[in-house]
Protein backbone atom coordinates (compact mmCIF):
# COMPACT_ATOMS: atom_id res chain seq x y z
CA UNK A 1 0.00 0.00 0.00
CA UNK A 2 1.29 3.43 -0.89
CA UNK A 3 2.48 5.71 1.86
CA UNK A 4 0.24 8.50 0.61
CA UNK A 5 -3.16 8.62 -1.05
CA UNK A 6 -3.89 10.36 -4.34
CA UNK A 7 -4.87 13.52 -2.42
CA UNK A 8 -1.41 13.67 -0.88
CA UNK A 9 -2.55 12.67 2.61
CA UNK A 10 -0.74 9.97 4.54
CA UNK A 11 -2.43 6.57 4.44
CA UNK A 12 -3.84 5.10 7.64
CA UNK A 13 -1.14 2.36 7.89
CA UNK A 14 1.63 4.95 7.39
CA UNK A 15 0.17 7.24 10.05
CA UNK A 16 -0.25 4.31 12.45
CA UNK A 17 3.37 3.21 11.90
CA UNK A 18 4.63 6.74 12.65
CA UNK A 19 2.45 6.84 15.78
CA UNK A 20 3.83 3.46 16.90
CA UNK A 21 7.44 4.61 16.42
CA UNK A 22 6.91 7.81 18.41
CA UNK A 23 5.16 5.87 21.16
CA UNK A 24 8.12 3.47 21.38
CA UNK A 25 10.53 6.41 21.66
CA UNK A 26 8.52 7.91 24.52
CA UNK A 27 8.31 4.49 26.20
CA UNK A 28 12.12 4.22 26.10
CA UNK A 29 12.32 7.65 27.78
CA UNK A 30 9.74 6.86 30.49
CA UNK A 31 12.25 7.80 33.22
CA UNK A 32 12.60 11.35 31.85
CA UNK A 33 8.80 11.76 31.99
CA UNK A 34 8.87 10.42 35.56
CA UNK A 35 11.57 12.90 36.63
CA UNK A 36 9.52 15.76 35.20
CA UNK A 37 6.54 14.51 37.20
CA UNK A 38 8.55 14.29 40.44
CA UNK A 39 9.98 17.78 39.88
CA UNK A 40 6.45 19.14 39.38
CA UNK A 41 5.19 17.47 42.57
CA UNK A 42 8.13 18.77 44.63
CA UNK A 43 7.56 22.26 43.21
CA UNK A 44 3.85 22.05 44.08
CA UNK A 45 4.48 20.88 47.64
CA UNK A 46 6.99 23.68 48.29
CA UNK A 47 4.44 26.27 47.15
CA UNK A 48 1.58 24.81 49.22
CA UNK A 49 3.57 24.19 52.42
CA UNK A 50 5.15 27.67 52.28
CA UNK A 51 2.48 30.01 50.84
CA UNK A 52 4.12 33.01 52.46
CA UNK A 53 7.35 32.75 50.46
CA UNK A 54 8.83 36.08 49.46
CA UNK A 55 8.35 36.99 45.79
CA UNK A 56 12.09 36.70 45.12
CA UNK A 57 12.23 33.18 46.55
CA UNK A 58 9.17 32.24 44.55
CA UNK A 59 10.75 33.52 41.34
CA UNK A 60 13.86 31.38 41.84
CA UNK A 61 11.80 28.29 42.69
CA UNK A 62 9.73 28.83 39.54
CA UNK A 63 12.87 29.40 37.48
CA UNK A 64 14.44 26.18 38.80
CA UNK A 65 11.35 24.19 37.83
CA UNK A 66 11.32 25.78 34.38
CA UNK A 67 15.00 24.91 33.95
CA UNK A 68 14.45 21.24 34.83
CA UNK A 69 11.34 21.04 32.67
CA UNK A 70 13.11 22.67 29.73
CA UNK A 71 16.21 20.47 29.92
CA UNK A 72 14.23 17.23 29.92
CA UNK A 73 11.91 18.44 27.16
CA UNK A 74 14.97 19.26 25.03
CA UNK A 75 16.45 15.83 25.84
CA UNK A 76 13.27 14.12 24.64
CA UNK A 77 13.23 16.32 21.52
CA UNK A 78 16.85 15.51 20.61
CA UNK A 79 16.19 11.79 21.05
CA UNK A 80 13.12 12.02 18.84
CA UNK A 81 15.13 13.89 16.17
CA UNK A 82 17.83 11.21 16.15
CA UNK A 83 15.15 8.61 15.52
CA UNK A 84 13.71 10.56 12.60
CA UNK A 85 10.50 11.50 14.41
CA UNK A 86 8.80 14.85 14.88
CA UNK A 87 10.97 16.72 17.34
CA UNK A 88 10.04 20.38 16.99
CA UNK A 89 7.13 20.36 19.46
CA UNK A 90 9.31 18.98 22.27
CA UNK A 91 12.20 21.31 21.38
CA UNK A 92 9.84 24.31 21.28
CA UNK A 93 8.38 23.37 24.67
CA UNK A 94 11.90 23.06 26.10
CA UNK A 95 12.96 26.45 24.71
CA UNK A 96 9.80 28.11 26.06
CA UNK A 97 10.49 26.68 29.54
CA UNK A 98 14.15 27.76 29.45
CA UNK A 99 13.17 31.25 28.26
CA UNK A 100 10.68 31.52 31.14
CA UNK A 101 13.46 30.58 33.61
CA UNK A 102 15.86 33.20 32.20
CA UNK A 103 13.22 35.95 32.24
CA UNK A 104 12.18 35.13 35.81
CA UNK A 105 15.79 35.33 37.09
CA UNK A 106 16.64 38.45 35.06
CA UNK A 107 13.63 40.41 36.37
CA UNK A 108 13.38 39.58 40.11
CA UNK A 109 11.62 42.88 40.91
CA UNK A 110 8.89 42.47 38.31
CA UNK A 111 5.41 43.30 39.50
CA UNK A 112 3.03 40.50 40.44
CA UNK A 113 0.89 41.36 37.42
CA UNK A 114 3.78 40.90 35.01
CA UNK A 115 4.73 37.62 36.68
CA UNK A 116 1.14 36.43 36.52
CA UNK A 117 0.99 37.09 32.77
CA UNK A 118 4.37 35.39 32.30
CA UNK A 119 3.16 32.26 34.07
CA UNK A 120 -0.18 32.36 32.23
CA UNK A 121 1.46 32.58 28.80
CA UNK A 122 3.85 29.75 29.64
CA UNK A 123 1.00 27.55 30.93
CA UNK A 124 -1.14 28.14 27.82
CA UNK A 125 1.71 27.54 25.36
CA UNK A 126 2.91 24.47 27.25
CA UNK A 127 -0.63 23.10 27.52
CA UNK A 128 -1.30 23.59 23.81
CA UNK A 129 1.96 21.82 22.91
CA UNK A 130 1.16 18.91 25.25
CA UNK A 131 -2.32 18.55 23.73
CA UNK A 132 -0.84 18.52 20.24
CA UNK A 133 1.75 15.92 21.24
CA UNK A 134 -0.93 13.77 22.92
CA UNK A 135 -2.62 13.00 19.61
CA UNK A 136 0.61 11.52 18.22
CA UNK A 137 0.73 9.02 21.10
CA UNK A 138 -1.04 5.66 20.99
CA UNK A 139 -4.03 5.22 23.30
CA UNK A 140 -2.42 2.33 25.17
CA UNK A 141 0.71 4.41 25.81
CA UNK A 142 -1.25 6.93 27.91
CA UNK A 143 -2.54 9.45 25.36
CA UNK A 144 -5.32 10.73 27.60
CA UNK A 145 -3.07 11.30 30.61
CA UNK A 146 -0.85 13.54 28.48
CA UNK A 147 -3.96 15.27 27.12
CA UNK A 148 -5.32 15.81 30.65
CA UNK A 149 -2.02 17.41 31.62
CA UNK A 150 -2.30 19.77 28.67
CA UNK A 151 -5.92 20.65 29.53
CA UNK A 152 -4.94 21.34 33.15
CA UNK A 153 -2.18 23.67 31.93
CA UNK A 154 -4.58 25.54 29.62
CA UNK A 155 -7.20 25.98 32.37
CA UNK A 156 -4.53 27.21 34.78
CA UNK A 157 -3.27 29.80 32.26
CA UNK A 158 -6.78 31.04 31.47
CA UNK A 159 -7.61 31.44 35.17
CA UNK A 160 -4.49 33.57 35.66
CA UNK A 161 -5.44 35.81 32.72
CA UNK A 162 -8.92 36.29 34.19
CA UNK A 163 -7.35 37.27 37.54
CA UNK A 164 -4.34 39.48 36.62
CA UNK A 165 -4.22 41.23 40.00
CA UNK A 166 -4.20 38.05 42.06
CA UNK A 167 -2.12 38.21 45.23
CA UNK A 168 1.29 36.55 45.47
CA UNK A 169 0.19 34.06 48.12
CA UNK A 170 -2.84 32.92 46.12
CA UNK A 171 -0.71 32.68 42.98
CA UNK A 172 1.75 30.45 44.82
CA UNK A 173 -1.11 28.22 46.00
CA UNK A 174 -2.46 28.00 42.44
CA UNK A 175 0.99 27.11 41.16
CA UNK A 176 1.31 24.50 43.88
CA UNK A 177 -2.00 22.88 42.96
CA UNK A 178 -1.06 22.99 39.28
CA UNK A 179 2.33 21.42 39.98
CA UNK A 180 0.74 18.58 41.96
CA UNK A 181 -1.88 17.86 39.28
CA UNK A 182 0.64 18.05 36.45
CA UNK A 183 3.15 15.91 38.36
CA UNK A 184 0.58 13.22 39.11
CA UNK A 185 -0.49 13.05 35.46
CA UNK A 186 3.13 12.82 34.31
CA UNK A 187 3.96 10.11 36.87
CA UNK A 188 0.95 8.02 35.79
CA UNK A 189 2.04 8.50 32.18
CA UNK A 190 5.61 7.45 33.07
CA UNK A 191 4.41 4.24 34.77
CA UNK A 192 2.21 3.43 31.79
CA UNK A 193 5.09 4.04 29.37
CA UNK A 194 7.37 1.88 31.55
CA UNK A 195 4.80 -0.91 31.48
CA UNK A 196 4.65 -0.78 27.67
CA UNK A 197 8.47 -0.83 27.48
CA UNK A 198 8.64 -3.94 29.69
CA UNK A 199 5.95 -5.59 27.61
CA UNK A 200 7.95 -4.87 24.46
CA UNK A 201 11.12 -6.23 26.08
CA UNK A 202 9.38 -9.47 27.09
CA UNK A 203 8.08 -10.01 23.56
CA UNK A 204 11.41 -9.25 21.86
CA UNK A 205 13.17 -12.62 22.54
CA UNK A 206 10.17 -14.63 21.32
CA UNK A 207 10.03 -12.59 18.15
CA UNK A 208 13.73 -13.04 17.58
CA UNK A 209 13.46 -16.83 17.91
CA UNK A 210 10.64 -16.99 15.40
CA UNK A 211 12.79 -14.95 12.98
Amino acid sequence: MAARTASGRKSVPSEKARCNELSDILADSWWAVGIRGIAAIVFGLICIVNPGLALTAFIYVFAAYMLVDGVFALFAGVKAARNGERWYLLILQGLVSLAAAVIAVSLPLATIVALTWLVAIWAIVSGALMLSAAFTLNLEHGRWWLALGGIASLIFGILLILQPLIGAVVLILWLGAFGLVMGIFLLILAFQLHSKMEEKTRKAPAGAKRA
